[in-house]
């Protein structure tokens, strides 16, 4: 993986000198593991004009979490426990001769955007913008395997809590179970944290596990996802608890699985984000949920759950192959519950197959 990281680095240095950057500061997790292969706590990059160093804290720990670092890049431990890594690699470009420094606005601080300006103050800071964050949005066959384990890793998960007995287990007990066994099956650990919500708060978007209990007839909906080797899925299920499901529970899934549906075929490369959002959002509305569907219908995934592209209605762009994207609408009644279905899925051109779909758990309405 060494020149696969080297070869990221060489793309955004050349890219920076074309606009006249000298040298590169990024120091965004995320961006930092994407270019170095390890992100260790508050480290940040330096593309500088003579060599690419990595500062951080505190040598690397080796943690297979933490990532692994590119063996050719030079390592600087800082000995100040309180140093700032991006403060430090300011004044190393401006030792090394750096006239102009591209650094990412949207991360820092004003205050410290303002200790980078006192750092070099020969140096003109200059903004790197989203640049890295647009170079992850099309994933390698590498990032892509790490993210098929992550989606096998959480099917398996799921999979085994729905053969276990639900009812009288608490959502909290229940997603404390759930990440457990997304570790023990080798997960790094939870891609976020886990949702378990049962009868009125099925459905409901980003609910938080609770100490209610599984109650016969409950819909009992389920959000989770492993990270393995920094890349992360996200799945999620809606299930009827010990009955056969009401006739209202019936039609809200299947419009909600039908809704999914045209947003998991919309996914082509070309189409559209708000495309595909529309593609959900219709189905929805149309059956006059519309009042009350999230600000978007799926997004991207790979170091961060949420990154580049957003599925919303706003949102410009169009999808490539090879980017993946979640689809999750959901319709949530308040005091009764509601559905929620998420897929985590590869887009890939209609010659090779169409998009494809990485966890497999069944969509059909279970009764547990």
């Amino acid at each position: 993986m060494a020149e696969v990281h080297a070869a990221r680095r060489t793309r955004l240095r050349d890219m920076c000198a074309a606009a006249g950057r000298a040298a590169v500061l990024v120091s965004r997790p995320a961006n930092v593991r994407y270019l170095a292969g390890a992100a260790p706590q508050g480290a940040a990059l330096l593309l500088g004009p003579a060599e690419d160093v990595l500062l951080s804290l505190g040598p690397p720990t080796g943690d297979p979490a933490e990532g692994r670092l590119a063996e050719d890049l030079r390592v600087l431990a800082l000995s100040e426990p309180t140093a700032d890594a991006a403060v430090a690699a300011a004044g190393l470009a401006a030792d090394a001769g750096a006239d102009s420094l591209a650094v990412e606005e949207h991360h820092l601080t004003v205050s410290r955007h303002r200790a980078l300006g006192e750092a070099a103050p020969q140096v003109r800071l200059a903004d790197l913008g989203r640049a890295v964050e647009q170079q992850r949005l099309i994933k390698d066959d590498e990032e892509i395997a790490c993210l098929r384990i992550a989606a096998e890793i959480s099917d398996q998960a799921l999979g085994e809590l729905l053969e276990s007995i639900l009812v009288g287990r608490t959502e909290r007990h229940l997603a404390l179970e759930l990440e457990r066994r997304l570790v023990d099956h080798g997960a790094d650990g939870p891609a976020f944290p886990t949702s378990v919500a049962t009868g009125p708060n099925a459905g409901a978007d980003g609910h938080l596990p609770t100490d209610r209990r599984v109650e016969e007839g409950d819909f009992l909906s389920v959000r989770l996802g492993a990270n393995y080797r920094g890349y992360r899925c996200e799945l999620g299920r809606t299930f009827v608890i010990g009955t056969s499901p009401a006739g209202w529970q019936i039609d809200l899934y299947e419009l909600v699985f039908a809704a999914q549906r045209a947003g998991r075929e919309a996914l082509a490369p070309g189409t559209a984000y708000c495309e595909v959002d529309r593609a959900a959002r219709h189905i929805l509305d149309s059956a006059g949920h519309g009042d009350g569907l999230a600000p978007s219908t799926g997004h991207g995934v790979g170091l961060e759950i949420d990154e580049e592209p957003q599925l919303s209605p706003t949102a410009m762009g169009k999808l490539d192959a090879c980017v993946p994207v979640t689809v999750e609408p959901g319709v949530h009644l308040p005091g009764r519950g509601g559905v929620r279905i998420t897929d985590t899925l590869v887009v890939r051109p209609e010659a090779d197959g169409g998009p494809e779909l990485l966890t497999i758990t069944t969509k059909e309405l279970l009764a547990l």
